[in-house]
């Protein structure tokens, strides 16, 4: 088992910036490919960005390529979303997710374990 927490999220103006964070606890965090998703009002869940088990690869949705970095820290068990220049658009609950899988996985039938989620609202 992998139980994950975002933390992060809140109001921000158009343009501006937010840092989330998602700490795992439980099986060995570098064991798990981790991504971000979000889930806007009355829409399903998207993929937002994946990292791989080392962090040396990652894969971004095209909607947030050059806004949004992810990265992770596996001594922290901790994985970040970095969003940068954020839009109305991009108001969603960003939910971190964990997979076995060594390749890229961006479905969300290829996670095992999701977290809870984090509000993100951006202000026109």
């Amino acid at each position: 088992q992998v139980q994950l927490v975002e933390s992060g999220g809140g109001l921000v103006q158009a343009g501006g910036s937010l840092r989330l964070s998602c700490v795992a606890s439980g099986r060995a965090f570098s064991g798990y490919s981790m991504g971000w998703f979000r889930q806007p009002p009355g829409k399903e869940r998207e993929f937002v960005a994946v990292i791989s088990r080392s962090g040396g690869s990652t894969k971004l949705a095209d909607s947030v390529k050059g806004r949004f970095t992810i990265s992770r820290d596996n001594a922290k068990s901790t994985v970040y979303l970095q969003m940068n220049s954020l839009k109305p658009e991009d108001t969603a609950v960003y939910h971190c997710a964990a997979s076995p899988r060594y390749y890229l996985p961006q479905r969300t039938d290829e996670y095992d374990y999701w977290g809870q989620g984090t509000q993100v609202t951006v202000e026109s």
